[in-house]
């Protein structure tokens, strides 16, 4: 598959009132499971990742407003796509689901054609 078949995606997450309302120990719960919940996206899902941005040296508070971590990949398909918008859905923190603690959402564009390198 070539780049220009592939779909440019910015995924935006949030985190959530409810994360930051939350006791230190379950906090620490939801540190332990975002690693693995997105880890190894182009070997699940066909995705590359071609950068991150975390936002939180500047942002601190409940994030509910905009976004405060950016994950830009390529992605094969919108069903990638949507199955790693399904992470926050399908993931577990004890008993409550990821999204109790993330949400996130996902912009598909393309590559732009000039700053490139």
């Amino acid at each position: 598959m070539s780049a220009s078949d592939q779909l440019r995606v910015l995924f935006r997450i949030w985190v959530t009132r409810e994360f930051y309302a939350a006791p230190a120990d379950e906090q620490a719960q939801v540190f332990k499971a975002i690693p693995p919940a997105f880890d190894r996206l182009g070997e699940r899902f066909g995705v590359t990742v071609l950068g991150t941005l975390d936002e939180d040296l500047l942002q601190v508070g409940t994030g509910a407003r905009e976004p405060i971590s950016y994950v830009l990949a390529d992605a094969p398909d919108l069903a990638a796509v949507r199955t790693v918008c399904e992470i926050v859905r399908t993931e577990r923190v004890g008993e409550f689901p990821l999204w109790r603690y993330l949400e996130i959402d996902a912009r598909i564009g393309h590559e732009l054609f000039f700053a490139t390198h």
